[in-house]
């Protein structure tokens, strides 16, 4: 499995925040926008607390296998797939809905004279700073998830490079 980078997601934010910032405008142009929904944070945030609380279990039982104690439970390889791949979904999926949303407040951002766009702004931002939190612990998951390189290896002896075969 390819690990996420961080300028993948920034890009498909950077996107869809533009393809969201068409869109309102155009929106608004025939009339009415859409409302930000009010429960978008909330969900966002909720993820990321679950997100961080798979990356802290497992980071603490990898840890204590490292350090060899006896009291240490074993890491299933299935469970942290299965982890892995649930902080990489999110993080994508986030990357998408933190996009709209920043296209959507900036263009928010124009009117905020009017008191129910102005709430829709504030909602809109604070779904882009979930999302982002989101993308950060998913990120982060990937990163304890990730096996160590094994040097005792015997068809890569150290010293030899993997290119040079």
């Amino acid at each position: 499995m390819k690990p996420l980078r961080l300028r993948l997601l920034l890009g498909i934010a950077a996107v869809t925040g533009l393809l969201s910032w068409g869109g309102a405008r155009l929106w608004d142009s025939l009339g009415t926008l859409p409302g930000v929904p009010s429960y978008a944070p909330f969900v966002l945030a909720a993820i990321a607390v679950v997100l961080l609380a798979v990356a802290i279990s497992l980071r603490s039982r990898l840890k204590a296998i490292r350090e060899r104690r006896p009291d240490a439970k074993r890491v299933d390889p299935l469970h942290a797939a299965r982890a892995l791949v649930l902080g990489q979904a999110s993080a994508l999926v986030s990357a998408v809905v933190t996009g709209v949303y920043a296209g959507v407040g900036v263009f928010l951002l124009g009117s905020l004279e009017v008191p129910a766009r102005r709430a829709q702004a504030g909602t809109a931002l604070f779904a882009v700073l979930a999302g982002a939190a989101v993308i950060a612990v998913a990120l982060w998951l990937q990163h304890i998830c990730k096996l160590p390189e094994d040097h005792d290896d015997p068809e890569h002896p150290r010293g030899t490079a993997a290119s040079s075969r």
